[in-house]
């Protein structure tokens, strides 16, 4: 208990509290409320219209700032009242956990202490949750997996865990950013928006605690991640049209339009094998079978894996119309020799007897069409990636 004290006047120095959301958990509520008040007396609990004895619970403790809705109205309002309180309180900066028992108070200590190293952007902290620990839903796991794949798309931040609602908040800047979902969607939502206002997203290790017996959640997988799926799809659209294109508008203002289109279009100073591994990704998507969506596919794949968009753009147009019917010839004649099958110079409609055979012969185009993209990538890649060599060697600046 002494050692975990003396973090109270760093939580005083730092300006910074607590905010617990809680509905219904008046089996766990007490524990964390005690764990928290061993490090620190700032602590705001927000009872999120509580039908059990989650009030008489928090009667017990009158050093600690509560707010009591009549109503349940989620996670993400109750949040938000706490964010605004906090902000009236004076404080700087919010540690947010579950009352569910699944945070330790033991892990505050590693939020302060990140907290206090130096950083040259405001920081917004998430607790990354070990998801291979024995008693943690498999669903957990992948929701983890594909909302951080979200998060990257949107914001450019690689997090391990983007659900842990185990976080540290910079509350001036999030205070200031409109923010509209109420339930489980609301921490995706503050945290991409945070992002795109120059706060630096970052995860540190936490511990984690899933017992069946005592924690009570409320996530209803398919209404909530429905929501965040809507959500994040609004996200990307948001990023990909308005948010990325403002920023490299202002990219542009302050470097002039000539070192912009040098170095961020078309990267002169990137490495020879960047340059390459683009090409080869815009071969493999132009001569894939994604008829109508290569450009968009290309486009994301390049920012996917951060290669060059006009490089692969460009190699991505190999399936012009005019290359069209001999892409087609060759993917088919690829096709049967992977199959086994003999390789005709032409589709002959005499043969084609049934649906069955159209149905082969379109597996045969698909299955001819990748490998085709694959060896073509491949090669093509190689080629380039000795063409920009030499260049390089030529020009010192793309070494």
């Amino acid at each position: 208990m002494k050692e975990n004290s003396a973090y109270i006047p760093i939580f005083n120095e730092l300006s910074c509290c607590v905010i617990i959301p809680t509905y219904n958990n008046q089996k766990t509520l007490k524990r964390v409320l005690d764990g928290v008040l061993e490090y620190t007396e700032n602590l705001l609990v927000i009872n999120d219209g509580s039908t059990d004895k989650t009030s008489s619970i928090l009667a017990n403790y009158p050093q600690i700032h509560t707010i009591h809705f009549k109503e349940n109205r989620g996670k993400g309002n109750a949040l938000k009242k706490g964010f605004q309180e906090a902000g009236k309180l004076g404080f700087k900066y919010v540690i947010t956990l579950d009352s569910d028992g699944q945070h330790y108070p033991k892990d505050l200590p590693k939020f302060i202490e990140e907290l206090q190293q130096p950083h040259e952007k405001p920081l917004l902290i998430i607790g990354a949750r070990q998801m291979d620990s024995p008693g943690v839903p498999q669903g957990n796991s992948f929701g983890n997996v594909f909302s951080s794949w979200w998060v990257y798309i949107e914001t450019g931040y690689n997090l391990k865990d983007t659900q842990c609602g185990f976080r540290l908040y910079p509350l001036e800047i999030v205070n200031k950013i409109k923010l509209f979902t109420p339930k489980f969607e609301f921490e995706i939502e503050i945290m991409v928006k945070s992002a795109w206002r120059g706060v630096e997203l970052k995860n540190i290790p936490i511990d984690v605690l899933y017992d069946p017996q005592e924690r009570v959640t409320h996530f209803r997988p398919v209404i909530d991640i429905t929501r965040i799926t809507l959500l994040n799809i609004w996200f990307v659209f948001v990023s990909f049209f308005f948010v990325k294109p403002a920023r490299k508008l202002k990219e542009i203002r302050q470097k002039g339009g000539k070192r912009f289109w040098r170095e961020d279009i078309l990267k002169i100073q990137e490495r020879p094998f960047q340059k390459a591994k683009a090409v080869a990704l815009g071969i493999f998507i132009g001569i894939s079978p994604f008829w109508g969506l290569q450009s968009l596919i290309v486009f994301f794949a390049a920012e996917y894996f951060k290669l060059n968009k006009v490089l692969a753009f460009f190699a991505s147009n190999v399936s012009i119309p005019p290359m069209i019917p001999f892409l087609l010839y060759f993917s088919y004649q690829f096709g049967a020799i992977i199959l086994g099958n003999e390789p005709d110079a032409s589709l002959n409609i005499e043969n084609i007897e049934s649906a069955f055979d159209i149905l082969m012969g379109v597996k045969q185009y698909l299955i001819g069409s990748f490998a085709l993209a694959a060896v073509s990538a491949i090669v093509l890649g190689a080629l380039f990636f000795l063409i920009f060599s030499l260049f390089s060697k030529k020009n010192p600046t793309d070494a």
